[in-house]
């Protein structure tokens, strides 16, 4: 088949219909054995090349120039940055190409969002452009240095526009990284692309910017739906939340803790959820972007073997996910091999943490006589922190803190919100 550009339209001959419209090659990524074409009707259709007699150029892909808008600066109003790092909050649909694209700049932004132009003045600029799965400790350097230019600019509140898959994760890093925020930094996403009626992207943003100018609140919080209806968003904590589901709208929800606020879509009302939460200062931000790179997640799994943690000992430290109050396979003679592995990683100078894979409660290291055998080995008990959040707070620990002993005690601290001392 002759090889053609995303948005040349097309007539393709079957063995029993013809078709016509635009091509788009980006199914060539993930399927050769199809071409998908946008029909004139505005559906998407696949069609089985061994099926295909011929196809034919109509014509090549049109050029559509788009007239800039010039988004007048109002003196009266706030300014409010976003930071674009990728994702599909920042996607939209090219119809005459059928294709997604990103969108980064303030005209195309307000295009999509008129009404932040209501609410601030906005200023936008490109940080990535990447799915948030390909997330690395790098990228939160580039996003947190970012954020220290945009404050020090003098803006009253940072968006985060960000992929939903690691939202929660990012979150959790900014929260170690950029300590002493004196303006909020939401982290915004969205589980529908833009292209779709039923968009989340559009609310979130407004609820955002809502609450950056409406909220005394300063620190890392996330901004998404609340409900699977257009009513509310929440702002969530951004050491105590987890995406606990694909594609839901309100897939965001906090764990072990409370939500610091909602807010009404309709009426822009704020209601206060948490009783304490950082606020707006004067206060000089300091970033301190380094983390370690030799950090690992183990999941406690059954029929474990020890080959998983001695391919690990090279690392400095170990974040292990086990099993209820946190348990790990340890205790009888066929996984003791398990439990020698970890006392030898730890003799080594290697830092343990335990975590549960369980989603709400904590770790306990006195319950079981199990449990109190590897807290004698050193493993340090993790209380009620999300596995994420241990992960980036052990990572950030070991590349600011020389002292081992001292990351050991700061482990078991609440530094950002991320441990509470009980649970109701």
């Amino acid at each position: 088949m002759e090889r053609y550009n995303t948005g040349d339209r097309i007539k393709v001959t079957t063995d029993s219909k013809i078709y016509e419209g635009l091509f788009i090659d980006r199914a060539e990524d993930y399927d050769p054995t199809h071409i998908i074409l946008k029909l004139d009707n505005g559906y998407n259709i696949g069609i089985d090349k061994i099926k295909i007699k011929t196809t034919e150029l109509i014509s090549k892909k049109k050029d559509i120039k788009k007239q800039s808008q010039d988004i007048k600066t109002d003196s009266k109003k706030p300014t409010i940055s976003i930071l674009h790092t990728g994702g599909t909050i920042a996607s939209k649909v090219d119809y005459s190409t059928g294709g997604v694209t990103a969108s980064f700049s303030a005209e195309d932004l307000v295009e999509k969002v008129p009404e932040l132009h209501d609410i601030a003045n906005v200023r936008c600029a490109l940080v990535s452009n990447m799915m948030s799965e390909d997330m690395r400790f790098s990228d939160y350097k580039k996003i947190a240095l970012a954020i220290e230019k945009e404050v020090k600019a003098g803006s009253e509140g940072i968006i985060i526009g960000h992929g939903t898959d690691t939202l929660a994760v990012t979150a959790a890093a900014l929260s170690f990284i950029c300590e002493k925020l004196p303006v909020p930094v939401l982290i915004v996403g969205s589980q529908r692309s833009s292209d779709r009626g039923s968009t989340d992207a559009v609310m979130n943003l407004i609820c955002a910017a809502e609450f950056i100018i409406q909220s005394d609140f300063a620190g890392v919080g996330i901004c998404m739906h609340k409900e699977m209806g257009d009513t509310k968003c929440v702002i969530l904590p951004g050491t105590k939340s987890k995406k606990m589901h694909t594609s839901r709208r309100d897939a965001f929800k906090v764990i072990n803790d409370n939500e610091i606020a909602e807010i009404d879509y309709k009426t822009k009302q704020i209601v206060y959820v948490a009783n304490e939460y950082s606020k707006k200062n004067a206060g000089e931000l300091k970033i301190s972007p380094e983390m370690d790179d030799k950090i690992a997640i183990i999941r406690s799994y059954t029929n474990m073997h020890p080959d998983i943690f001695n391919a690990l000992m090279g690392y400095d430290g170990w974040i292990i996910e086990g099993t209820g109050l946190g348990h790990a396979q340890t205790n009888t003679p066929e996984n003791e091999p398990n439990l020698r592995a970890i006392e030898k990683f730890i003799k080594k100078g290697g830092i343990v943490v335990m975590t549960s894979q369980c989603i709400y409660g904590r770790v306990h290291p006195y319950v079981y006589s199990n449990l109190r055998r590897l807290h004698n080995l050193g493993v340090i008990y993790g209380e009620d922190m999300l596995t994420d959040t241990a992960y980036v707070k052990l990572a950030w620990l070991l590349a600011n803190v020389k002292d081992r002993s001292e990351v050991a005690k700061m482990m078991a601290q609440n530094l950002h919100g991320e441990i509470n001392d009980r649970l109701t």
